[in-house]
């Protein structure tokens, strides 16, 4: 299921949207602040923000910048003002991927939304690489140097959110929500489990480290620090 990121601080609007984006199957997150899409986007990673240009504390277009700092391949729709075309300008020249005017028809957003995340699949590359691993998303198979590795169906999907976000900090909900799904009610050390078993497999003939544990904050796939 696909997540979105709503933020207006106009909550007609972002009442509006969360409930028409869930009817059609997304799940869907607001914020009505700059540093509240900030906090929303680190705690569940989202596949396409919705980003209002006004927002108080810290403006859609600030926003844009950091969430194109961290992932320069997430989708986001910026919404502006109809008498405002200098915001569409500079939207689209920070980064955005297309824009829709205020006020506006939902089957448009609709239609937007659906065009960038299909842009999004189309240009996700096929094989994966960080360092000696690759993932080749189309046959579902990994391999470190040329030694292939069996991996579970939840191993890969694992492996494929460290891969697809190289060197970012992914927290422990974020993991979870992604490779589990919002509704997975299990407790203990799931995460921790396969975290270890992929590990192993990665590291099978005595290879560094590439899934590194940040205490209190998640995991990250980098490559290991030396003191």
């Amino acid at each position: 299921m696909q997540r979105i990121l709503v933020v207006d601080d106009d909550p007609a609007v972002t009442t509006v949207l969360k409930r028409g984006l869930t009817y059609r199957g997304f799940t869907v997150d607001t914020a009505a602040t700059g540093p509240a899409a900030l906090a929303a986007a680190e705690a569940r990673y989202p596949d396409l923000v919705i980003l209002d240009v006004m927002l108080p504390g810290l403006d859609g277009l600030a926003v844009l910048a950091r969430l194109r700092a961290a992932d320069p391949h997430l989708p986001v729709l910026l919404l502006t003002a109809r008498d405002a075309p200098a915001d569409q300008v500079a939207g689209l020249e920070q980064g955005a991927d297309d824009y829709v005017v205020k006020p506006f028809t939902f089957e448009v957003l609709l239609a937007r939304v659906g065009a960038l995340l299909r842009r999004r699949d189309a240009d996700r590359p096929a094989v994966l690489r960080f360092d000696d691993v690759t993932l080749d998303t189309g046959s579902r198979t990994a391999k470190r140097g040329e030694r292939e590795i069996e991996l579970t169906s939840t191993e890969f999907d694992l492996l494929l959110q460290f891969l697809e976000h190289p060197r970012q900090v992914l927290s422990r909900d974020l993991l979870m929500d992604r490779v589990w799904g919002y509704t997975f009610e299990g407790k203990g050390n799931v995460l921790e489990v396969y975290v270890s078993q992929l590990r192993q497999k990665l590291e099978a003939s005595g290879e560094p480290r590439l899934i590194q544990t940040l205490r209190g904050a998640g995991y990250a796939l980098r490559e290991e620090r030396t003191p």
